[in-house]
Parts: structure tokens; C-alpha cells; sequence
């Protein structure tokens, strides 16, 4: 990857926190601190869609991404942040005290994902990366991470350009692996919260194609869902197809089980309590004569509620035991639920962080562009940031990334729109990456800023 070159803990009192937090902006912009974000945005955004084109030209997978992290050290370095690597393995923490005040975290994640680009945008990704294990993969940033780093780099050139109109520690965390939700704890495990001051609120946003080019979209509570990442191995005994007698076909006790899964959020979850249970991959057998000895599941779930997440987990170990034991499956050959490391917490907005920095949005985006959206099952590592001891508030929002023409021909036509993860995705950089910087500018200048 080309880098661009880059231009040359205070802890408080729960009243003062509780204070800080109270419902609305406390600190309303000036028109004269809105147009000196404007005029030092105007100035730069040449030079920060190029890093967001260079960015999205070369991709890089979850724990690789090497390049993209040496980027943002160099930037933030540059800017007169201590910054420190390798947190959490590839992960990127700047700090910058700027007299006292709150601590505010500011995270943007790295990773692209292993899908071949057919966006047909000049600037594409034709790479082929290596993930952890080795492996060669064709990769693009179908996520828009690229997006979030770019907006992570503006924020830091607009603020320390305005440091005097703000008070207070920045730390701004370049996080590694969030598409496999694994980044946000192994830098928390790393030492995020005590290597470095700890954080009094922590933001983020993340590019969504399913809102218009910079709209913002925000939501008290419940924002994303949790996400648990389930594997089963139903074991059968193996035999000759010809012979189904002298086998336990797991192939059919697979069948059976995934059908009676259905049942388990129509029929075992109160009426309107959100879940869902997808089973993604089915993967048996090696000859049609041949009845296999194993067949193997791998499971999502999703919901918004701890006690919800455990209650699917224990309905999908109950109906794999019973199937397997109504077939007559050997104990020895019980199947196997597993819950794999690639698992998150629901991501929770604090109700008055949310409230003041929608507040402050509208304020500098106008009213019409910022716009309560509801809870998606989608799924975000950022919600690990709030859920250690610290109890950090969150508030993490959407910037629509899709062209608003082609937006109102969706809603006309009825075909949707590509969504994130799509090979066709692709933000439109203008209105896009304005809009995430003055999002992320706008909320640190409303938590921060001098009363």
C-alpha cells in the first residue's frame, strides 16, 4: 500500500458526569466554530479522499491489517499524538491531552473482508491478502472501514487545528478484526483501558448503504444486535447407502434439526421479543452412496437481550440431544454444540450521550439530515468498550453512504439498494466522507468543547 504522506486521565466526580451527560447539546456550536470546521474541512479533503481511495484500493483482513496501521500512526504522529502500535496485535492508540476535561474515545475500525470488488469504481480493489492462517483471499473493503479510518484521520487534523476551542484527552483508537468481532477485546485485554487514560465516552459511527449520502442515523438503546456464532456437529454412524439400517444417518438428523430450529423464535420466544437463528452452512458426506458419519452446521444468532441470547442457545442444545435421541444416536455420538470465539454483545447507546450528540448533530447538519433510525440485527465488537467494569457510555451512529438519486430509485422501484458486505457496495465519497467528519468533529467539539 502507497501511504499518503501526512501533513505536517483526568477521572471526575459521578455529579460531574452526570452533569456532562444531561439531556441535550450542552455546548452550542457558534456559527463561527461551524465555519472554521467547514473552512479546515474545505482545505483538507482533497488530501483525505485520496487516503480514503488509496485505503479502499488495498484492503487489508481482520489481525493483518499492517499497512492501514502504520497509515493512521504516521498521520496521527505527525498531528503531535503519543501514539503507541500493536495494541491488541495491529491495533493503533493515539493520545492527546489538551489541558483538563473529560477523556473522549473516538474508535474507527481497519479490516476489509474477503470478497471480490465488482463495484467498477476507478479506484477498486484487485487484491489478493493473506488472512491469518496463510490463506490467499481476494479482498475489498465491502464494510466501509476505509471510510471510518479516513473520518478517524479528518477528526484528528480538524481538532488539533482547533484545540483551543476544546478541552480535555483525545484517544483515538485504530481497532483491528471487527468483522470478526474479535478486535475491540484483544485490545481491551491488551491494556486499552490501562495503558492509557480511560475514556468518560466513547463514539463511533459506520457507513450504512441502507440511508441516503450523509444522512445520519441515530438510536437510543439497543442499536445493534448481539451476535453468537454457534457450531454443531451432528454425529450419525456411517454405513453404505444401500443399507440405511445398519447406519444413524446424520444427514437426516441434520435435516430434522435444522427444520425444528425454526420453531424456536416463533414458538419458544414471547410474541414480538426480536431474534433470529440463520443456519449458514450445511456440510456433510462425500459420496451419494456413501451415508456419512458427521455432518456440520455453523449457526448465527441474533438478538437484542443477554437472557434472550442464552435462552436460544440452550432450545438448540435441547432439540440436537432430542433428535439425536429419538434416532437412536448413541450416547458416544451425542452431537456437539459449540459456541465459537467469533461472538458480541448487543451494542447499547447510552439514552443521554445519545441525546446530546444527536442534539449537537442536528444542530450542525440541520434537523432534516439526522434522523432516528431503529435497532438493526446487525452486529458491532464496538459494544465491548462499554462493557467492562468501567462501564463506558456508547453512542455509535450511521452516515449513509449511498447516492441519494439512486436511494429514491430504490424506494420507487422496490429493488433494493447493495447492502454492507456486498461486492457491489461502494460509498459515494462526497456527500459521505463529509458528513462522517463533521459527524465525528461535531461530537468530540459537543463533548469537549470549552462551556
Amino acid at each position: 500500500m502507497k501511504i499518503p504522506l501526512a501533513p505536517s486521565p483526568r477521572h471526575f466526580s459521578l455529579p460531574f458526569l452526570l452533569a456532562l451527560a444531561a439531556t441535550g447539546p450542552a455546548f452550542a456550536a457558534a456559527p463561527a466554530l461551524r465555519d472554521a470546521v467547514q473552512a479546515k474541512l474545505d482545505a483538507e479533503y482533497s488530501s483525505l479522499e485520496a487516503i480514503y481511495k488509496n485505503l479502499h484500493a488495498h484492503p487489508e483482513l481482520s489481525f493483518m491489517e499492517f499497512q492501514t496501521a502504520a497509515l493512521v500512526a504516521a498521520e496521527l504522529r505527525a498531528l503531535g499524538f503519543a501514539v503507541t502500535e500493536k495494541v491488541g496485535i495491529t491495533g493503533v492508540v493515539g493520545v492527546l491531552k489538551n489541558g483538563s476535561g473529560p477523556t473522549l474515545l473516538i474508535r474507527a475500525d481497519m479490516d476489509g473482508l474477503p470478497v471480490k470488488e465488482a463495484t467498477g469504481v476507478p479506484y477498486a480493489s484487485t487484491a489478493i491478502v493473506k488472512d491469518m492462517a496463510g490463506k490467499d483471499w481476494p479482498a475489498m473493503h465491502a464494510c466501509a472501514h476505509d471510510s471510518h479510518v479516513t473520518a478517524l484521520i479528518g477528526s484528528a487534523r480538524i481538532l488539533v487545528a482547533l484545540r483551543d476551542r476544546w478541552t480535555g484527552t483525545l484517544v483515538l483508537v485504530a481497532q483491528p478484526a471487527e468483522e470478526i468481532v474479535a478486535g475491540a477485546r484483544a485490545m481491551l485485554v491488551d491494556g486499552l483501558y490501562t495503558r492509557f487514560p480511560k475514556p468518560d465516552f466513547a463514539i463511533a459511527l459506520h457507513t450504512s448503504s441502507m440511508l441516503p449520502a450523509g444522512v445520519i442515523g441515530y438510536g437510543e438503546g439497543a442499536f445493534l444486535a448481539n451476535v453468537k456464532s454457534v457450531d454443531i456437529s451432528v454425529r450419525g454412524v456411517g454405513g453404505h447407502g444401500s443399507a440405511p439400517d445398519t447406519t444413524k444417518d446424520p444427514v437426516v438428523l441434520a435435516a430434522q434439526i435444522v427444520l425444528a430450529l425454526q420453531t424456536i423464535v416463533s414458538r419458544e420466544l414471547k410474541p414480538g421479543t426480536p431474534a433470529v437463528v440463520t443456519v449458514g452452512t450445511i456440510q456433510g458426506g462425500t459420496k451419494r452412496n456413501i451415508i456419512s458419519d458427521e455432518v456440520k452446521l455453523e449457526l448465527t444468532l441474533r438478538s437484542y437481550d443477554d437472557a434472550v441470547s442464552d435462552q436460544l442457545i440452550a432450545a438448540i442444545k435441547r432439540i440436537c440431544a432430542g433428535t439425536a435421541q429419538a434416532a437412536g444416536v448413541p450416547e458416544s455420538r451425542m452431537p456437539v454444540v459449540t459456541v465459537n470465539a467469533e461472538s458480541a454483545s448487543a451494542t447499547v447507546n447510552d439514552s443521554a450521550l445519545t441525546r446530546r450528540v444527536a442534539g449537537a448533530l442536528k444542530t450542525w447538519l440541520g434537523p432534516t439530515n439526522v434522523k432516528a433510525t431503529p435497532p438493526i440485527m446487525g452486529a458491532e465488537d464496538f459494544s465491548e468498550f462499554g462493557r467492562t467494569t468501567h462501564r463506558v457510555p456508547l453512542c455509535i451512529w450511521w452516515v449513509g453512504a449511498t447516492a441519494p438519486e439512486r436511494f429514491a430509485e430504490a424506494e420507487r422501484t422496490g429493488i433494493p439498494v447493495p447492502s454492507n458486505h456486498s461486492a457491489t457496495f461502494a460509498p459515494v465519497p462526497e456527500p459521505t466522507l463529509r458528513a462522517a467528519l463533521t459527524s465525528l468533529s461535531a461530537a468530540a467539539l459537543e463533548l469537549l468543547g470549552k462551556k
